[in-house]
């Protein structure tokens, strides 16, 4: 199976539209106050209408309480949850049970000690995100459009898969692919016009660089021979 793409950050029928078009394999809605992305419950009940059966649908969410899970699985009945804030491998594990839903855990990555420490989370979460580390004063976890140095992540192993985030964009992600070995890869800034505003065009660049970028790597290797 090729790299698998998810579209995050959809707040629009046209950016939903536009990741349905480039056959995206993950719709991310976002339900997080401090983002330009985040969507109210009535935008998100509209959206995973138009989503569901097309694509995956995946609830971002940031340290979440009960009531919070509650009523977002109640409301867009999600295919996943990704967590992005610093929830704990038990709370991980809890709000896995408690959603009965598959959840990707976001992780974020500086240096290697990250990824040490991403394994507590190996049998509490279904899936691995890898983001950048926000910087100090950051108000928010991802999205801000920054990179970490995927070759961190090169030659490791999980018990889980695991995806890519943070600075991806149509000109950059194969490069990603094939240095870091992700299963999937995860954009939101990379493919927008200005904050919270998608362009249907970058995300089809970025479905067509992403889904070719095995073939680049095969490429890549070859002519190494």
């Amino acid at each position: 199976m090729g790299v698998q793409v998810k579209i995050c950050g959809l707040n629009s029928r046209e950016a939903a539209d536009a990741a349905l078009a480039a056959r995206a394999d993950f719709g991310g809605l976002v339900f997080f106050a401090k983002s330009p992305r985040n969507v109210t419950l009535e935008q998100a009940r509209a959206l995973a209408g138009n989503l569901r059966g097309k694509t995956r649908i995946v609830a971002l969410l940031v340290n979440p309480d009960d009531a919070a899970v509650d009523e977002v699985v109640a409301a867009i009945a999600p295919d996943l949850i990704q967590l992005h804030g610093t929830e704990s491998p038990a709370r991980v594990g809890a709000i896995g049970l408690r959603s009965r839903r598959p959840i990707i855990k976001a992780l974020a990555v500086a240096e290697a000690a990250d990824l040490i420490a991403a394994r507590a989370y190996e049998d509490a979460a279904d899936y691995f995100l890898f983001d950048a580390k926000a910087g100090e004063g950051a108000t928010r976890p991802g999205g801000l459009g920054a990179a970490f140095d995927w070759q961190l992540l090169s030659g490791s192993r999980f018990k889980r898969s695991f995806g890519v985030a943070g600075g991806l964009s149509p000109e950059n992600v194969a490069r990603c692919v094939a240095i870091s070995g992700a299963a999937f890869v995860d954009a939101s800034s990379g493919v927008e016009d200005a904050p919270g505003k998608k362009s249907a065009e970058k995300i089809a660049s970025f479905v067509t660089a992403a889904r070719n970028a095995q073939y680049a790597d095969k490429d890549a290797k070859a002519g190494a021979a």
